[in-house]
């Protein structure tokens, strides 16, 4: 369903700067057709977009992870890592038509090998 983000250095130079815990993500691309060839709807793909559950690591806020109490293996994920999250965590907002967000750091729930074959159920 989903196909990974290429994002250009105009937008990396928009992207805001995590703060204290939070993390930022960027959302995957949500595919145009079906692997049938069928197009999808705009409605159907911003759907996908809002309540999706996979996205890449693009930053993280100095705090994140730093309380070995509440982490005491460390950090869930770092940069680079496709992670898995609640449906709508976090604060969603867009640059440039491609969706992002920030995210507290205890929402992380799993890292993945990518986005590929992970959809909501």
């Amino acid at each position: 369903m989903y196909t990974e983000a290429k994002l250009s250095k105009d937008i990396l130079d928009k992207l805001p700067e995590p703060k204290g815990y939070r993390i930022l993500i960027a959302v995957p691309d949500v595919e145009e057709k079906t692997k049938g060839g069928i197009l999808l709807p705009d409605s159907l793909k911003s759907k996908e977009e809002t309540a999706s559950i996979v996205g890449q690591v693009l930053s993280m806020g100095r705090d994140c992870y730093t309380d070995a109490d509440r982490f005491p293996d460390g950090p869930y994920c770092q940069e680079g890592d496709w992670v898995m999250f609640r449906a709508y965590t976090g604060t969603r907002f867009k640059v440039d038509k491609k969706e992002f967000r920030l995210i507290n750091d205890d929402s992380v729930e799993a890292v993945a090998k990518g986005p590929e074959g992970i959809e909501r159920a």
